[in-house]
């Protein structure tokens, strides 16, 4: 019986060091993303809208989805 409390404990072990090696390639996997956004974020502030072109930039979904719709605010029953 002992041995076998040995043996659990060895797998313990075995998945404690796992999940912390798991979790450090996780990490590191999440920063580069993160920083991958990051980087995509500032370019878009630098290239497209740099030097006040934000100002003749027109977004493809800005007319389409507009964040307020007179309609959905009417009192007017129809």
């Amino acid at each position: 019986m002992t041995g076998f409390w040995l043996f659990l404990g060895r797998v313990f072990q075995w998945t404690f060091g796992f999940f912390d090696l798991f979790g450090y390639v996780l990490n590191w996997i999440l920063f580069l993303v993160a920083a991958g956004f990051f980087v995509y974020w500032c370019w878009v502030l630098v290239k497209p809208l740099g030097n006040n072109r934000d100002r003749e930039y027109h977004s493809d979904t800005e007319d389409n989805n507009p964040y307020y719709r007179p309609e959905l605010y009417s009192t007017d029953k129809k």
